[in-house]
């Protein structure tokens, strides 16, 4: 009962808290929606790295296809590049985000695991160095599937994107409710809050399930876990597909947001942040991971407004781009000296029984 009055608690404070920024800045409300949106990028990576102990470097790949395939599906590009659509459908596609979702969710999910699939022997740097491989090459595919045929309109990305609509409200235009304003942002804000909550408590059940404790036994010593009689084949393969799956919604959400999409934004850069937001949060540990993915994904727009009185004492001469991320490099080296299993780990299994066992024995 108190875990639930808890858990209440704090939804109530994140459903209040775009109210609060709102009235400070809307920016402030657009680094509450990144935020959102790189947690459930890590909830999802969380299921291969932290679940099942699979190092993957090239996650944002996944994000890419949700993105691109929501892109392709709600804007005019498409109806542009092949005459013939226009013709079959002269109002143009602009595909609902309610179709793309399961749509983005198992196109992302068949991709982890013909990624997985060839990987399934390799662990540790080999995996990393694979499956970051797997991701340059979506990325390079993206800049140039531009010819012959023009499906991704290379680098210089897809734009024009339909925002969403609920309820035939789209999402970019202001709610005047009668007391109170919400802007494009806050709107979005609680779209992405909703879809991450099912996403944690999605994580959270998997984590307590059959399937979950097989992962952890593969991720402490797959060998053993082989031993006794756990499918560590398909078992890897179902933990890339559920994580990529989350991957592929992040990057919906991510599409109908900018209302833009390049192939820059899902850099090798973007994937290694992910997996940072993982490992200095607590492999493993839901609550550590939400927390890191908020902590390195709100930090660099939080220094964008704050970053000006140590720009002065440069004399303008550091750039705030760089004068972030020397900070963040700084932040996380700092607190992986201080705490290397991360800023909230999972408890230690046998902890709490050892101790009721020594205050049964005194």
């Amino acid at each position: 009962m108190n875990s639930l009055r808890r858990w209440t608690l704090w939804l109530v404070a994140l459903c209040v808290l775009p109210l609060l920024l709102q009235q400070i800045s809307n920016g402030w409300v657009r680094i509450a929606d990144t935020a959102l949106l790189y947690v459930l990028l890590a909830v999802g990576l969380n299921i291969v790295v932290g679940y099942a102990g699979l190092l993957d470097l090239g996650y944002v790949a996944f994000f890419a296809v949700g993105a691109y395939l929501y892109a392709l599906l709600a804007s005019p590009h498409l109806m542009e590049t092949f005459e013939w659509l226009a013709v079959v459908l002269p109002g143009g596609l602009h595909t609902p985000l309610w179709l793309v979702i399961p749509a983005a969710a198992a196109l992302a999910g068949l991709t982890g695991v013909l990624l997985g699939a060839p990987t399934l022997k390799l662990r540790g740097d080999y995996l990393a160095i694979v499956t970051l491989g797997f991701g340059e090459i979506i990325r390079v595919f993206l800049n140039n599937l531009d010819q012959p045929v023009n499906l991704t309109n290379g680098p210089k990305g897809l734009g024009a994107i339909d925002p969403v609509t609920v309820f035939g409200h789209p999402l970019s235009r202001r709610l005047d409710l009668g007391f109170i304003e919400l802007p494009s942002v806050t709107l979005y804000y609680y779209l992405f809050l909703a879809l991450v909550v099912l996403a944690v408590v999605f994580s959270h059940r998997l984590a307590t399930s059959r399937i979950g404790r097989a992962w952890m036994a593969i991720r402490e010593d797959e060998i053993a876990a082989r031993a006794m009689g756990i499918d560590t084949r398909n078992l890897k393969l179902l933990a890339f597909g559920m994580g990529a799956t989350l991957g592929g919604v992040s990057g919906t959400l991510f599409a109908s947001f900018q209302g833009f999409v390049s192939p820059e934004s899902f850099s090798l850069m973007e994937s290694v942040m992910i997996v940072a937001m993982v490992v200095l949060g607590g492999l493993g540990h839901l609550p550590g991971v939400i927390l890191g993915a908020v902590l390195l994904s709100a930090l660099p727009e939080v220094l964008r407004y704050t970053v000006g009185p140590l720009m002065a004492l440069s004399d303008g001469r550091l750039d705030p781009a760089i004068l972030r991320q020397l900070l963040i490099a700084l932040a996380m080296i700092l607190v992986m000296l201080w705490r290397p299993r991360g800023l909230w780990p999972a408890p230690e299994h046998g902890t709490s029984v050892s101790s009721a066992g020594e205050g049964g024995r005194s």
